[in-house]
C-alpha cells in the first residue's frame, strides 16, 4: 500500500496544478501560474524516487538530466514566433513516451494471468493515441517551422487510406486486449504513427495551431491513460487536467475561426480549408510615407491597435508601445485590440506586449472593442491580416466566412503596416486593403514604426 505521506505529496502537487492552471487564464497572473505547475512537476518526479525501490535508476537520472538540459536550452532560445512549433514538439514527446511506457507495459502482461480487460483497453489507448499524437505533432512543426509545405497535402485515395488504417487500428486493439502480445502492440504503435501523420497532412494555413491544441488533448488523455495502467493517481489526474484544458482550448480556437473541428481536421478533403495561397496580389493601393501616417495618428483623437504575427516576426513591441506611450501623451486615446487566435495561438499577443511592458488596461478583448470602431479615427494594423478580413462576414465561399473578425473596416481610417501584398496564413486577399478609407504602409514593421514614432515626435 501506498505510505500516507507519498499520498498526500501526489495530492498537493495534483493541487497545484490544478492552481497553475488557474493562474494560466490570466495575464497578470500566468507566470506565477507557469512556475508553481514546474515546481509540482519536479515535486511529483522527486516522490517517485522515495515511493518505490526502482531498478535502473542511473539511466533514469541520465536521461532526466539529458532532457532537462535539452527542455531548458530550447525554451531560453525559443523565439516568441516559434511558440507554436515549441508547443507541438512537447507534445510530441508526451505522446511518445506515454506510448512507449504503455508498451514496456504490456510486455509485462504476460507475467500477469489476471489482467484486466479495462487495463488492457487503457494501454492500447495509450499506444495508438499516443502514437497519433507523437507523428502529428512531428508533421505540425515541420509545417510551422516551413521545413515542409504549410499548405493542405492531399492525395487521390486518401480518405480510404486513412478509414483503412483506422479500421485496422481499431481491429489491432481488439486483439491486444483479448489476447495480450507485444508485437502486435509495436504493429499498433506503427498503425499509431501512420494515422498521425495521414490525420495532420490535409491540415494547413490558419488550422496548424488548432490542430497543435487537439493534439496536446490526445497527449493530456494518454498520459490519464498511463496513470491507470500504473495505478499512478497523479499521472492520472495531470493527464485528465490537461486533455480536457487542450479539448476546451481546442473547441474555443474552432469557434474562433468560426469552423468546427471536423471541418478543421477534413476540410481540405472537400476544398473547404485555409490553402495557404503565397501569390501576391497586384490590385493598386493607396499607399503613404510615415510621415503622412504619422500626422494621422498625432492628430487623431482615438486610435486603435490590431497587433498580428508579423509584429512578433519583427520584434516591433517595444517600439510600438514607445509610440503610443508618445501619442498618449499627446492627449491620443489608444488601445490594443486582441482577436483570440492573433498571432498563431490564444494569448500569443498578450504575452508578446507583456513582454514590451504594455500596460494590461490597454489590451481589449475583441467582443468589447469591436463596438468601439465606430468611434476611432485611425487603426493601425501591424502584421495582423485575416483577423480583419472582411470576407470572414461578406463571402460565403471564402476559408475563413463565419470567422469572428475585429471590425477594422468600421473605422474612420485604416493604416495598414505590411511588407508586402502577400496574403495571410489564410492565404486569400483582404479587400480591407482596397477600401477607399485604407492607406498602405509598406516596409519591415519594426523599420517603419521607428521612422512613425521619429515622425510623431518632431510634430
Amino acid at each position: 500500500m501506498t505510505p500516507t505521506w507519498i499520498q498526500l505529496g501526489y495530492l498537493a502537487a495534483a493541487v497545484c496544478f490544478i492552481l497553475a492552471l488557474k493562474g494560466l487564464s490570466g495575464p497578470r497572473t500566468a507566470r506565477n501560474g507557469n512556475l508553481l505547475g514546474a515546481v509540482a512537476a519536479v515535486f511529483a518526479t522527486v516522490i517517485v524516487f522515495f515511493q518505490q525501490d526502482l531498478d535502473h535508476q542511473v539511466p533514469i537520472i541520465a536521461a532526466i538530466l539529458v532532457g532537462t538540459a535539452a527542455g531548458a536550452l530550447g525554451a531560453r532560445r525559443v523565439q516568441m514566433t516559434q511558440m507554436p512549433q515549441l508547443v507541438a514538439l512537447f507534445n510530441g514527446v508526451g505522446g511518445g513516451a506515454a506510448a512507449l511506457v504503455a508498451l514496456l507495459e504490456l510486455n509485462e502482461f504476460h507475467e500477469h494471468a489476471d489482467v484486466e480487460w479495462f487495463t488492457a483497453a487503457a494501454t492500447v489507448f495509450t499506444i495508438a493515441v499516443g502514437g497519433i499524437s507523437f507523428a502529428g505533432s512531428l508533421v505540425t512543426f515541420a509545417k510551422l517551422q516551413e521545413l515542409m509545405t504549410t499548405r493542405p497535402v492531399i492525395f487521390p485515395g486518401l480518405p480510404v487510406v486513412f478509414g483503412g488504417a483506422f479500421v485496422v487500428a481499431i481491429a489491432l486493439c481488439v486483439w491486444i486486449v483479448v489476447e495480450p502480445s507485444l508485437w502486435v502492440g509495436v504493429i499498433l504503435a506503427l498503425f499509431g504513427l501512420a494515422l498521425g501523420v495521414l490525420l495532420v497532412l490535409p491540415v494547413g494555413g490558419a488550422d496548424v495551431p488548432i490542430v497543435i491544441s487537439l493534439l496536446n488533448a490526445f497527449t493530456g488523455l494518454t498520459v490519464a491513460a498511463s496513470g491507470y495502467v500504473l495505478q499512478n493517481t497523479l499521472l492520472l489526474v495531470a493527464g485528465t487536467l490537461v486533455g480536457a484544458s487542450g479539448t476546451l482550448l481546442t473547441i474555443l480556437m474552432a469557434k474562433a475561426m468560426g469552423r468546427s473541428v471536423v471541418n478543421t481536421l477534413f476540410g481540405a478533403l472537400r476544398g473547404g480549408s485555409t490553402l495557404g495561397a503565397a501569390t501576391a496580389s497586384d490590385r493598386p493601393v493607396r499607399s503613404a510615407g510615415p510621415d503622412d501616417v504619422a500626422i494621422l495618428l498625432a492628430y487623431a483623437q482615438r486610435v486603435i491597435i490590431v497587433p498580428g504575427y508579423g509584429l512578433a516576426v519583427a520584434q516591433a513591441q517595444h517600439t510600438l508601445r514607445e509610440l503610443v506611450d508618445v501619442l498618449a501623451g499627446r492627449g491620443v486615446e489608444v488601445d490594443y485590440a486582441i482577436h483570440p487566435v492573433a498571432g498563431r495561438m490564444p494569448g500569443h499577443m498578450n504575452v508578446l506586449l507583456a513582454e514590451a511592458q504594455v500596460p494590461y488596461e490597454q489590451l481589449v478583448e475583441m467582443d468589447d472593442i469591436n463596438g468601439e470602431f465606430k468611434q476611432a479615427d485611425v487603426v493601425l494594423v501591424v502584421g495582423a491580416n485575416d483577423v480583419v478580413n472582411p470576407a470572414a462576414k461578406t463571402t460565403p465561399g471564402a476559408p475563413i466566412y463565419g470567422m469572428p473578425i475585429l471590425n477594422a473596416d468600421e473605422a474612420k481610417q485604416i493604416v495598414f503596416m505590411k511588407r508586402s501584398m502577400r496574403p495571410g496564413f489564410a492565404g486569400i486577399e483582404n479587400e480591407l486593403l482596397f477600401d477607399p478609407k485604407t492607406t498602405l504602409l509598406f516596409g519591415d514593421a519594426k523599420d517603419s514604426m521607428s521612422k512613425l514614432l521619429n515622425g510623431v515626435k518632431a510634430l
